[in-house]
């Protein structure tokens, strides 16, 4: 064999074996990426389930459990501030039932963007039937920004004559004692005191289909957030001191902004008050409700997390049962080469099992509708939560009431004429 023969079969052998070692080396950088990918899933899924287990614990230990109240001499005024804009089928029901809060010294301080509201034939109503109460209407907007309905609630913000505020939606149906059970709450070091918004008992499917969202997802966060101290404040009815609000401007400042519920608790907590749950969650009563007015409603939320918490982007898609199960499982399989469909299913059994003991809790008892009504429900919760998240990134355009915004990052807010 010549020397020029043997020459050329060693750089061939040569040149295979480097081949082989670079397919060796890409397949070990692979396979390192896979399974360090695999660990940090199988860790958040460990981590989401954590926060499901907290948020049970913390709801059986929070919820319909309340604290006795201050002594009668302790127990300080509070102005409740309703913004209203036009009638729902409900709406006299749910405003009787705050002038029949029994506490007492409160005021009720109505809001009305003009005289043509409808609303106000409601309020003047139910001031006939209730004198005693210490109730008083405000008609017309003072503009500080976009939100209309910052705009709505600033004259009787400024004109509260106590200290103690609370900021009530119209849609909220108040127990006679819920006043009572929030200032339970209001502890010398805590700023703020929130209802965890849910839903009264109505009729259909859609409002099922609502009750079991904020009796899952919605009570899953708020509860894990807020036994950690994390800001889950919504504006549905909430209590707060105004002598703290103020001290970084008070209301007017908000209204740059579409979510004033989150910055007034965020304003508060950086005062260095807490904020916290009272045992009674927030009972939404609106008469008009359906499946598709609930999905712009979750959309709209969404978008504004969104722009609040970037980071959501990602995280709240895998916090969901479906997509957290579908990784979770290939990350199972990967590891420890457990079935990854096997995998799957029991975490989707073992979520919906300890979504309904959520719920129940939620509910204080058995659920007002049957378990198949909340299983199809719960399915169709699920399914759609990454359809409804998709459909927030599509546009920063949000449609709320009759006007439209364009959020910015940060929360901001432009209004689109």
């Amino acid at each position: 064999m010549s020397t020029a023969h043997v020459r050329d079969v060693t750089v061939t052998i040569s040149l295979e074996r480097r081949t082989h070692e670079s397919h060796h080396d890409n397949m070990s950088v692979a396979h390192y990426f896979a399974f360090s990918l695999a660990i940090i899933i199988l860790g958040g899924w460990c981590f989401v389930w954590f926060m499901h287990i907290l948020a049970i614990i913390y709801g059986k230990y929070r919820l319909h459990h309340p604290i006795p109240p201050p002594s009668p001499e302790d127990l300080q005024g509070v102005s409740i501030i309703k913004p209203l804009v036009g009638v729902d089928p409900n709406l006299y029901f749910n405003l009787e039932s705050f002038f029949t809060t029994v506490y007492p010294s409160f005021e009720l301080l109505f809001c009305l963007q003009d005289e043509s509201d409808p609303a106000l034939m409601v309020v003047k109503a139910l001031m006939e039937k209730y004198p005693k109460v210490d109730a008083k209407i405000f008609i017309g907007v003072k503009y500080v920004g976009p939100n209309g309905k910052v705009n709505n609630m600033c004259k009787a913000y400024e004109a509260a004559k106590y200290d103690l505020i609370v900021i009530s939606d119209s849609s909220i149906l108040m127990n006679p004692d819920t006043l009572m059970d929030m200032m339970s709450f209001m502890k010398p070091d805590v700023g703020l005191v929130l209802q965890m918004p849910y839903s009264c008992n109505r009729k259909g499917f859609a409002a099922v289909y609502e009750k079991v969202y904020f009796g899952t997802f919605q009570s899953r966060n708020c509860l894990s957030a807020n036994s950690v101290g994390i800001n889950c404040s919504t504006g549905m009815s909430c209590l707060f001191r105004k002598d703290v609000l103020e001290k970084s401007g008070g209301l007017a400042p908000l209204g740059k902004y579409l979510a004033e519920d989150y910055f007034i608790s965020e304003n508060i907590r950086k005062e260095g008050y807490k904020t916290v749950l009272c045992s009674q969650p927030a009972q939404q009563n609106s008469g008009h409700y359906s499946m598709s007015h609930f999905h712009q409603r979750l959309i709209r939320w969404s978008q504004l997390r969104i722009s609040l918490l970037p980071h959501l982007i990602l995280f709240e898609p895998l916090s969901e049962c479906m997509l957290m199960g579908v990784v979770a499982s290939w990350a199972a399989e990967y590891i420890f080469g457990i079935s990854s469909m096997g995998f799957f299913l029991m975490h989707v059994l073992v979520w919906f099992l300890f979504d309904y003991t959520l719920i129940t809790c939620v509910e204080n008892g058995p659920l007002p509708f049957s378990k198949f009504e909340f299983l199809v429900a719960w399915m169709l919760r699920e399914v759609l939560s990454i359809w409804l998240t998709i459909q927030s990134h599509k546009t920063s355009i949000v449609q709320w009431r009759h006007k439209k915004y364009k959020v910015l990052w940060g929360g901001t807010i432009e209004e689109i004429v």
